[in-house]
């Protein structure tokens, strides 16, 4: 990020793009949001391989961003999630935006809260394919996750032309893992997914080796810092799958994604909380 712009301008875009949350919200003064908006670092990465007779970087599209969520911001995203859990739990959000599935082998058991869309991950007992379910309803984005994607938007993580409008909470048990796999085209390119509570490797790789269950192997395998946010578009998100191996213990992600507008719900209705949102000028 350029360090040549004063704290007083940030400060000032900022509270125009009322980016101020609400008590309990992520968002602080504007000139602390100024000082961490400078120091966000962002990490590309590169491996060279020929695909269909011809060298590319399949990684071309991957960035890591650091810095973009405090400790203390942190702590109450995760108090969050776990409020939306005992909510599922109790039966108090829509059926399908609550998911535990019955554990039943190492890697298996991963709790899924989404929100904006109900996602089919394969064939239900409907008969539905994987991807989005469009006659299906789940809850809306809560608050404190759409000032996630405000401020990411505004910190230039994700370009306007692509605000998330849908979001999959992952809660990971010891042992918990996500397989090799490439996103759904239901979903626009770029999406991202944010990291909390422990840092785990993701792995990527055009063929990734099944060693067992849970236990994944490929070309790259990269650290995901707490609180940061990993952006995938490209050929990180067309040309490789990626993974998550088995977790050594309890780990959360939530992943944003935009969904393409042929299979947004039947009842969809735009956030205006979400609409026009503009990055900082640099």
């Amino acid at each position: 990020m350029s360090s040549g712009r004063s704290v007083d301008k940030i400060s000032d875009e900022l509270q125009s793009l009322s980016l101020r949350g609400p008590a309990g919200g992520i968002l602080l003064d504007e000139e602390d949001e100024a000082v961490r908006f400078s120091n966000v670092r962002k990490k590309d990465f590169k491996r060279w391989e020929r695909v269909n007779g011809r060298m590319m970087n399949i990684l071309d599209g991957l960035e890591l961003h650091t810095g973009v969520f405090s400790a203390a911001e942190q702590r109450r995203i995760v108090d969050c999630v776990y409020d939306f859990q005992e909510k599922g739990r109790k039966g108090k959000l829509r059926e399908r935006t609550y998911l535990k599935p019955r554990k039943w082998m190492r890697g298996n058991g991963r709790v899924t809260i989404q929100f904006g869309c109900c996602y089919n991950y394969a064939v239900d007992r409907n008969g539905n394919p994987p991807g989005i379910i469009r006659d299906e309803e789940v809850d809306p984005i809560p608050p404190l996750l759409k000032e996630m994607i405000k401020r990411m938007v505004s910190w230039h993580i994700l370009p306007p032309s692509c605000i998330p409008n849908s979001c999959i909470v992952n809660i990971y048990d010891r042992d918990d893992c996500i397989p090799p796999h490439i996103d759904h085209h239901d979903f626009v390119r770029p999406f991202c997914t944010v990291s909390f509570l422990s840092e785990c490797n993701i792995v990527f790789g055009r063929e990734l080796k099944i060693n067992g269950p849970g236990d994944f192997s490929g070309s790259d395998s990269i650290p995901l810092p707490l609180g940061s946010v990993l952006v995938l578009n490209g050929n990180s998100a067309d040309v490789v799958k990626h993974c998550v191996p088995v977790v050594p213990t309890r780990r959360i992600s939530i992943t944003f994604r935009k969904m393409d507008d042929s299979k947004i719900p039947y009842d969809f209705i735009p956030d205006p909380d979400l609409q026009n949102l503009r990055p900082l000028s640099l």
